[in-house]
């Protein structure tokens, strides 16, 4: 490669004037000459020397950050303009050079290629004084310098690679590829792509950040070292023009890195990156614009990275203290164990953390040790750092063990032997083997009675009251430390009123409503706008809903108004409190609410108007939606889910999630309704049975509810997994229709065994179009019966749920939902555990 692009730029400005003369061909390779003296200046309009066909370009790229730039290369003519290189400084700041506004980089008089900031100072520069005439960037993504007395490049961008290599690039010995630190950031990562002089190519994990490379065991070698025959050993790594990637042995053999077919370098782009996951990616791009713009993965190494990377140094594919999964696009995910989560939420692929004090961090330890617990996760493992390991013991031993021991932060048990662990945690993988327990030791949540709504925000006020109290306890021995915190006080209080926006209030002028966007409507506001509540939409456990018309300066808006029945009177700020909670809630996938109305014994809500009525209306009608409709109100309604469990303010458990409690709007859009709406409720007022303190529906109610055990945001996932059975199927939960067989009159029980015979079809035998997709019901199938678990521990979070959905997390095989109860509703491990 190089010998052949050396040879055209021998005598360069002859050939590049005969090459113009010429009809281009599209195999033949072209230049743009930048002559000395030329520059680039970050910001400006023109910021790229392009190649002579415009499939690649050479200058400054804005990224993620406000007036930061890239020194790189890029494909030109494709949508998402591609990165294949950058200027990176191997010795200072991890690989990334930080480039602003007006930097500029210039091919000098004196032959260098140099990047200076706005102030003039040098940041990176290639070549030599004294040597290149003119810069190129080539049609195959190689930037090169020349000069006119030298047959050799001065310096080129394929003999400095940074993440990526294309087609006629060449890996020469000791060459190296680095990945990045994360998708978006372009420091050097984790990652090393190199080839050893003993000649065999090799994947490493680096210590990082480190100021020295080192390198802990590879994860991946093409194994052509050879020791007996140095003649069967490689020297060097061809990308060649046709798109195969291979090892060139001493011997005249190749060594190919895949077997596949390729498409022809004329109906395609090729690169090939070594991702900041750590695979080694080839893909192709299409060149015409008439089919799917996007880069597809052609082959990749190693298959599964999560169980690829060993060794007793290192954190593995992912992160210390965290797990990793393989997707179905053989890419690694990664995941916290239950109440830790990331160090960095931007980068889960950088470890996590614990939400809690460690045992052997506790002083008084031996008196807290009842404060901790175990939560399981199946199939997972940290095969190094184990510090004990107890043979001959079941699975309660293990658990004993690992609770009163303030070392031990995992027990893994499996066969008979527990296998004790503290922190950090490395190599962490989801390695499919359903028989071994991982033990994760927690503390407590003590819950005495389920949270189905927002938790209660404190009274400012009061708490500028308490505080002041305890202030002036604690210094009440000082009228001079008293005098100066009383006035800190004061000028914090009279800040903190300046800062707030300042709003017309109709009513109570400490109210906690008026802080929010929600608009306070009168009684007879409200019996205007819907006539004297007559257009009934709909009955629920919280009231009867009506359609109103709301006036709004010179035009009107349809809104539905929630008439609440049998609410707590337990005064007005508590249910300003909990409504203005409800009202700081905004998502897509759910209703989004108004305002209220509080007067006198008056409680109402007023919501966004949905036209196309509940999911209910249409599921078990002839209006169902499509198949993919169907399955995108599935996905919408996870991620709703997923945010009222985990990334509201504050969080929230439905408990009554069921098809009458999702709403769609003009495009079918899912909404969840009736959320946070738990502590209106009246306590006397149940919905499915006399036994206090149960909500939902029956047929969604999750089985903790009728045990003596506390109840969690998996209560949500259980009724989520009935559901999304009944949208799949576009059949009610539960149907005793005359002639059904008892079998069929439970729609979960029905579902399981349908799947455990390999007869799905039975679900769908009427469908015409799942039936042509049945691989994504048997994956949607798989999810449900994952989430209508009788253990509320073996049930997935919301959060999986959706990563299921989405295709990012592999769905394993789901176990028999029923297998933990006995037939006297106690409950019982399985056998391995």
């Amino acid at each position: 490669m190089s010998t052949s692009v050396n040879t055209r730029l021998v005598h360069f400005p002859f050939v590049f004037f005969l090459l113009l003369l010429l009809p281009i061909d599209s195999n033949a390779q072209t230049y743009k000459n930048v002559s000395s003296g030329s520059s680039l200046t970050a910001g400006d309009a023109d910021t790229s020397w392009p190649s002579q066909s415009g499939d690649f370009a050479f200058g400054f790229r804005q990224i993620l950050q406000d007036n930061q730039f890239l020194l790189a290369i890029w494909f030109d003519k494709i949508p998402d303009k591609t990165i294949v290189w950058f200027a990176n400084d191997a010795d200072e700041n991890h690989g990334e050079i930080q480039i602003r506004k007006g930097s500029k980089v210039e091919l000098t008089t004196d032959g260098k290629l140099t990047l200076n900031d706005p102030q003039g100072n040098e940041l990176w520069s290639a070549g030599k004084a004294g040597g290149a005439d003119y810069a190129a960037m080539l049609d195959t993504g190689n930037f090169v310098l020349g000069s006119r007395s030298s047959a050799e490049s001065l310096w080129e961008s394929f003999k400095d690679p940074t993440d990526t290599i294309l087609p006629t690039q060449v890996l020469k010995v000791n060459g190296s590829v680095y990945s990045r630190e994360t998708k978006d950031s372009y420091s050097k990562g984790r990652f090393r792509l190199r080839l050893l002089p003993d000649g065999k190519l090799v994947l490493n994990v680096a210590a990082y950040p480190s100021s020295s490379e080192f390198l802990y065991d590879e994860y991946y070698s093409s194994k052509t070292d050879n020791q007996d025959d140095s003649q069967k050993s490689g020297y060097e790594v061809v990308f060649n023009q046709s798109g195969y990637i291979y090892v060139n042995l001493r011997d005249g053999t190749k060594m190919f890195l895949s077997i596949k077919d390729i498409l022809p370098i004329s109906d395609v782009y090729h690169r090939a990156t070594l991702d900041f996951d750590g695979v080694f990616t080839q893909y192709s791009h299409p060149r015409s614009k008439n089919g799917e713009q996007v880069w597809s993965t052609v082959w990749s190494i190693p298959d599964n990275i999560c169980v690829a990377i060993g060794g007793r140094q290192g954190p593995g594919a992912c992160g210390y203290n965290s797990y990793c999964r393989l997707t179905s696009e053989a890419r690694p995910y990664c995941n916290c164990p239950p109440k830790f989560s990331f160090l960095d939420p931007n980068n889960t692929y950088g470890g996590c953390k614990p939400d809690f004090v460690q045992g052997c961090q506790l002083d008084d330890w031996t008196e807290k040790r009842d404060s901790f617990e175990l939560e399981t996760l199946y199939s997972v493992d940290w095969p190094t750092c184990d510090y004990e390991e107890l043979g001959n013991y079941d699975i309660g031993e293990c658990k004993t063990s690992c609770l009163g021991d303030c070392l031990c932060d995992v027990a893994i048990f499996r066969n008979r032997t527990c296998w004790k662990k503290k922190l950090p945690l490395s190599n962490g993988r989801d390695n499919g083997d359903s028989s071994m327990a991982a033990l994760i030791k927690v503390r407590k949540t003590n819950l005495s009675e389920p949270i189905c709504y927002i938790p209660q925000r404190p009274d400012e006020k009061n708490d500028r009251s308490k505080l002041i109290l305890v202030g002036s306890l604690l210094l009440g021995s000082s009228i001079l430390f008293n005098f100066i915190f009383l006035a800190r006080t004061l000028y914090l209080n009279s800040l903190a009123c300046f800062s707030k926006e300042k709003k017309p209030r109709e009513k109570s002028p400490d109210s906690s409503v008026s802080r929010s966007s929600l608009r306070s409507f009168t009684y007879q506001e409200l019996e205007e706008a819907t006539k004297g509540f007559k257009d009934e939409l709909g009955r629920g456990a919280f009231g009867i809903v009506y359609k109103g018309l709301i006036k709004e300066m010179d035009s009107t808006s349809s809104v539905a108004v929630k008439r609440l029945d049998k609410v707590l009177q337990e005064g007005e700020k508590e249910f300003k409190t909990e409504v203005n909670a409800i009202g700081m809630t905004h998502h897509k996938n759910l209703v989004r609410l108004l305002g209220f109305c509080e007067e006198g014994q008056q409680r109402l809500l007023v919501y966004e108007f949905m036209s196309n009525k509940s999911l209910a209306d249409h599921l078990f009608e002839n209006s169902k939606p499509d198949w993919k409709q169907r399955v995108q109100i599935a996905l919408g309604i996870s991620r709703g889910l997923l945010y009222l469990h985990e990334e509201c303010s504050n969080q929230i458990i439905h408990c009554d999630i069921k098809p009458q409690n999702i709403l769609l709007d003009d495009s079918f859009t899912a909404k969840i309704s009736d959320f946070g709406l738990a502590k209106l409720l009246m306590t006397t007022q149940s919905r499915i049975s006399t036994l206090t303190g149960i909500r939902g529906t029956k047929g969604y109610v999750a089985p903790e509810w009728f045990r003596n055990t506390p109840v969690s945001a998996k209560v949500d996932v259980y009724s989520f997994g009935v559901m999304l059975l009944e949208i799949i199927c576009c059949r009610k939960g539960v149907v005793q229709e005359k002639g059904e067989e008892d079998m069929k009159a439970i729609l979960t029980d029905w579902a399981y065994y349908c799947y455990s015979q390999g007869k799905l079809e039975y679900l769908v035998k009427d469908d015409e179009e799942v039936m042509k997709d049945m691989r994504i019901f048997e994956r949607l199938v798989m999810i449900a019966i994952w989430c209508i678990q009788d253990e509320p521990s073996l049930r997935p979070s919301m959060k999986k749920v959706m990563q299921m959905l989405e295709g990012v997390l592999e769905v394993p095989v789901p176990p028999c939902p029923y297998q933990f109860n006995t037939h006297d509703g106690s409950y019982s491990e399985p056998d391995y555990v």
